[in-house]
C-alpha cells in the first residue's frame, strides 16, 4: 500500500460536501480545521484524536500529510475563510453589542434628580 492510497483511504473530496474541500473521510472535518487546530493552536495530533473522537489518529495523521502535500491550496482555503469572516463580521454587527449600545443610551438619558 502506497503513502498516497492511505491518505485517499482517510481523505475524501465531495462536490457539495464542506464546499468540496479536502475532509476526513465519512466526517464533516476538513483538512484545513485539522492543520488550524494543529499549527495554529498548537494542538498534537493525540489531542485532536481525544478532542474528536469520531476520528483516528491516523486520520489526524492522513489529514495533516494532505495538508503538507498541498499547503498553498490549504493555506488559501484557510485565508479565504478568514476573510469571509471578517466580511461578515464588518457587515453584521452583533446583535448584543447592539442590545448593549441601546441599553447604555437609554440609561444615559435617565436623570436621577
Amino acid at each position: 500500500m502506497t503513502i498516497q492510497s492511505v491518505i485517499a483511504e482517510h481523505i475524501a473530496i465531495t462536490p457539495g460536501v464542506c464546499g468540496g474541500k479536502p475532509r476526513i473521510a465519512g466526517h464533516r472535518i476538513k483538512v484545513q480545521d485539522i492543520a488550524i487546530w494543529h499549527e495554529y493552536l498548537g494542538m498534537c495530533p493525540d489531542e485532536i484524536a481525544y478532542h474528536y473522537p469520531s476520528i483516528t489518529l491516523a486520520d489526524v495523521y492522513a489529514a495533516l500529510a494532505y495538508y503538507h502535500d498541498h499547503l498553498e491550496e490549504i493555506r488559501q482555503q484557510i485565508a479565504e475563510g478568514e476573510a469571509f469572516a471578517e466580511e461578515l463580521k464588518t457587515k453584521t454587527p452583533s446583535l448584543l453589542q447592539q442590545k448593549l449600545k441601546n441599553c447604555n443610551a437609554t440609561n444615559d438619558s435617565i436623570s436621577f434628580r
